[in-house]
Order: structure tokens, then sequence, then C-alpha cells
């Protein structure tokens, strides 16, 4: 499929509105607290549409969205982009003070907010005066916010969708960028019927038949993506999660629970669940049938863990906000443990010099890609935009490597690579080698200065429980890394923590590391 292909007049509701033609009873989506069928999700977002309508919102608004995975994110996201606004899935794990700048930067003119997050944004409502409604989803009995229930009480639940334009914007995704303040992604409504069919149908191969369950979140694009759009574009059902993805028996209980077909997931939690003694027993996850992993590279170890007790492939992929998903990823039976695998259909994939020319096979390049999903530029970041937005290309800010046979094998962050005695350095490499210990849960490595002012590897390790992160453990790693890293890649220092930074989409927050 092309952006051409799509009708020139096009509202991304169609993805769940098509399903009213010939599934409508049918469950559209499961949660611990309700399930809903097509037809009750598309009652909802018409009075949800209806109400915004009734509360003066226009055509290219924000209505900002800060809730946990429930049917209430799923309609009310769908109720914005319906009359032709703009939908905002607010990250739930940021401070007040990133609250206040998105809410700034986006000018919301509705906040449909979940009690359990409402503290966290509630001091800064009052500096935005484009903020014209606050709704509240929960108890409202204070009387200072409208509840949900209450806001779309009696509204109609017929509702015509805007007549938007393939390319008008439809959604706007702040990144969970692992430095400073996140940026503003805007997509087009032709965005997701792209995305739906290149990654969803072509390349994952979902069905109707299929049931997604993902630890990643809606505000989060691979989150959204794999459990929402990809199931409804084919006419499947998702499995909404509102706990925390790190609570490994809460997952694997939902699995049993709901026994979704399509496991949507992250490397950490992988890894968290594989901890985990006899889980495989202790729950029953024999419903899965294909798993996908983002949001980080996934160690080879940790695929060949799952792989062993399961029987199940992960296919490890990459996307990010800016394509809004999948660009790159292992296929089935294809699959190269520890690899990006390679360019899925409807993307181009190239690897350039700090100059922009293309380097050999076997050699550390910029990742650039090229896809009709990729967003135009960042909201009111023109330098930024500049720098990132290269035409037809977006330069991704990762660094990789292309093997003889065609696969891409992530080196790190451009701003990750360490230069240590003039010669460039890989974190992950040597991350890879340290993480062969069975003691090793985690590891990250930075750059750190010595007394001479000069730039050595760091390494951050945390381990499993019961592990002692002693002086014999610290010889034993030390002697793994002397036996497969060159001397200039050694680790100078090595420090034991209990976990390591990371963003809310679990990527590793480095920066943090580099100011210990």
């Amino acid at each position: 499929m092309k952006a051409a292909d799509i009708p020139a007049q096009y509202n991304m509701c169609e993805i769940l509105e098509h399903n009213l033609k010939s599934r409508a009873d049918k469950t559209a989506l499961y949660s611990a607290d309700v399930s809903l069928s097509f037809r009750e999700v598309s009652d909802q977002v018409n009075q949800i549409g209806n109400a915004l309508l009734r509360d003066g919102v226009s055509f290219g608004e924000t209505v900002a969205i800060l809730c946990p995975d429930r049917p209430e994110w799923v309609t009310s996201f769908f109720g914005a982009t319906k009359i032709g606004g703009v939908a905002l899935g607010m990250n739930t794990l940021l401070k007040t003070d990133e609250y206040d700048y998105i809410l700034g930067d986006s000018r919301a003119r509705v906040l449909i907010v979940h009690e359990s997050l409402l503290p966290n944004v509630e001091p800064v409502l009052e500096n935005h005066p484009t903020l014209k409604k606050v709704v509240l989803i929960g108890d409202a009995s204070d009387g200072i916010y409208t509840p949900f229930s209450d806001w779309i009480s009696g509204e109609n639940t017929t509702l015509k969708a805007e007549a938007t334009h393939r390319d008008d914007f439809c959604s706007l995704h702040y990144s969970s960028g692992t430095t400073g303040m996140p940026k503003g992604v805007l997509h087009a409504h032709k965005d997701y019927p792209l995305i739906g069919q290149l990654a969803g149908a072509d390349f994952f191969g979902m069905t109707e038949n299929d049931r997604t369950f993902a630890v990643a979140k809606l505000f989060f694009v691979y989150g959204i993506g794999g459990n929402l759009i990809f199931p409804w574009y084919v006419g499947a059902s998702c499995v909404l999660y509102a706990g925390s993805p790190r609570q490994a028996a809460a997952v694997l209980k939902t699995i049993e629970t709901f026994k979704p077909t399509i496991f949507v997931n992250v490397p950490t939690v992988y890894g968290a669940i594989s901890a985990l003694p006899k889980f495989n027993e202790r729950y029953d996850v024999s419903s899965i049938r294909l798993c996908m992993s983002a949001g980080e590279p996934l160690p080879a170890r940790t695929w060949q863990a799952w792989k062993d007790v399961t029987g199940l492939e992960i296919l490890d992929t990459i996307g990010c906000t800016e394509t809004y998903h999948t660009f790159m990823a292992n296929r089935p039976g294809e699959i190269r443990p520890g690899s990006s695998g390679k360019p899925i259909g409807g993307y181009d994939v190239r690897l350039v010099d700090d100059d922009g020319i293309d380097v050999p096979t076997g050699e550390v390049g910029n990742l650039m890609v090229r896809g009709e999903s990729t967003a135009l530029s960042y909201l009111h970041q023109y330098e930024k935009s500049r720098y990132t937005f290269r035409g037809e290309w977006l330069f991704t800010g990762d660094q990789y490597r292309m093997d003889e046979d065609g696969y891409y094998w992530h080196q790190g962050r451009g701003d990750d690579m360490l230069k240590v005695g003039g010669l460039w350095v890989s974190p992950t490499e040597i991350e890879d080698a340290i993480s062969i210990h069975d003691a090793v849960t985690e590891c990250a490595v930075v750059g750190h200065y010595d007394n001479a002012g000069l730039l050595k590897p760091k390494a951050f390790i945390s381990v499993r429980d019961g592990i002692e992160p002693g002086d014999e453990l610290l010889g034993d790693l030390l002697k793994l890394c002397a036996k497969s890293l060159e001397a200039h890649k050694r680790p100078r220092w090595v420090s034991f923590v209990d976990e390591l930074p990371r963003t809310a989409t679990g990527k590793l927050q480095r920066f943090k590391l580099r100011e210990h």
C-alpha cells in the first residue's frame, strides 16, 4: 500500500467503523473492568465526539488524554479524531513540569484525565488559557471538573465523521526522548491505514482471528499501533492492561485470563518474565502464537531464554515515533538473535557517515529511514526538525552496521558511541560481553572521564535476586571482559545498581548514568 491508494477524503476512524459492517457485535476490546463490542465502542466514540463539538472544539484543535490503558482512553482518542481534532495521548509517567510543557506546546483545548493522574497535572492547569475544559474519569464529587459519565450522558450515539483530508493531522505524540523535554510529532490520518496494512497485516500477518495484548502503553506509538490500530484494522480484538509492565506476574495472569494470540512486549519485560522460575508451568501462555519486541534492542540471551522456555521466537523490531511504527524487523523463521532484522515492505534504510555518504557493508553508520508514514517535522522545533527530517529521509540518531546477509545490528545511539584512545567503541559490544554472565540481568555502559581527563568505559550492572554483587563477582566479570574485548574496550569502572534508569517506554536513559 502507498499513500496514494488511500482516498483523498479519509478519516482514520474508518479503522474502527469498517468493523460495524460485518462484526458490530464482536468484542473489540477486553479489560479488567469491562469488555466492549465494536458497536459499543462506536457508540461511545460518537457520544464523545458530540460532547467535544458541544464544547466548541474546532477542526485541528488538540484534545489531550491522560489516562491508564482503559476503554475511555480508546474512545476519547477516536472521538477527537472523528470530529477533525488532534488527539494527544499523554505519557502517564511524566513529571508535573513536563505536563506543563506539553499542555502549553500543544495548546490543548480539552483535557480528559483519570482521577489517579489528576494530582500530577492539576498544579499547572491554570497556566494554560487555551485549556477550556477538564473532564475527569472517576470520582468528581468536588464539582470542580466535569465527570466523564455526566459529560457524555444524553449525547447522541450517531455522528458523521468530519470530511478530513488524508494529509490532515489527527494525532500528536510526544517522543519518550532520552534527553530533555519530549518533542511533539504530528501524524496524519493516512499514517494509520499505512501502518495497519504494511506492518500489521503484511508483515506480522494479523487476521480477524487474533487477539493482541501489549505491555507497551497506548500513549507509546508501539503500544497503540500493535495493540489497537493493527488489530482493529483487520477486525481482531485487543486486551487493555492498566497495570505496570514491570509486574511480571500480573502480565502473565492477564495472558492466562484473556488468552491473547499476539504478545506486544519490550525487552525488559521479556527478561523479567524469564527470570521467574518455571513461569510457563505456573501460568498458561499457550494461546500466544507470535511475540514482538521493540523500544530498545533485544539481547540475544533474552531471546534465547524466552525461546528455551516457551518455544516461541520473538520478532525483534525497530520503529520510532517519527515513523509511527515498525520499519525494520526480524521475520519468522529468519531470525538472527541480537539483530534488528531487515527493512519491511514500504520502507527503505541507509547507513551513512557524518557527511551523508553511504558506508560499506560491515562498517558502522548512521541509520536513515524512508517511508510514507514518516512525520514532516517536530512541533515548534525548527532547528531539531532541520537536523532530523532530511527530505525523504529521516535521521534516526541510531548507529547500525549491516552484515553480509543484509541484517542490521544496533551499535547504540550516535551520541552514545565512545572514542577511547582515538578508537570508536560501541557500548553495545561491551554490554553484550558482560551480559553473558548468569548473574547479570541488565548492563549499560557510558563514557566517564578519568583523572587525566580521558574518556573511558564505565559499566552499570544490575544482578539477579539473591546474588551478592561483591568482589568475587566483580573479578569474574572483569575476567570475562578480558577474554572477549580488546584492552581499550574493557570497562575501567563497574558500578552495581538495583535497576537501570529508563523512560516510560523502556528506553535506557544513559544521560542519567553519565551524571554518576
